[in-house]
């Protein structure tokens, strides 16, 4: 399945910015915690349009957001 416009331009978005209208959450926020700064967290979301997996990262070393598959 083609990947759609909206989830092209999710990989671009920063750690702070909102998922597209139709990402929607699959599973449970993870969380990791660490020694300060280290702790972070993530989500999984998938898209109603085009069925791609995401996830979020607030992580400093990872991607904001990582698509997995279209």
């Amino acid at each position: 399945m083609l990947i759609c416009d909206l989830c092209k331009a999710q990989t671009e978005k920063g750690k702070r910015e909102t998922p597209h209208k139709d990402l929607v959450k699959v599973d449970e926020r993870r969380f990791f915690k660490g020694a300060a700064p280290r702790s972070f967290e993530e989500q999984d979301y998938r898209c109603l349009l085009c069925s791609t997996k995401f996830t979020w990262s607030s992580n400093k070393n990872d991607h904001a957001w990582t698509m997995w598959q279209g």
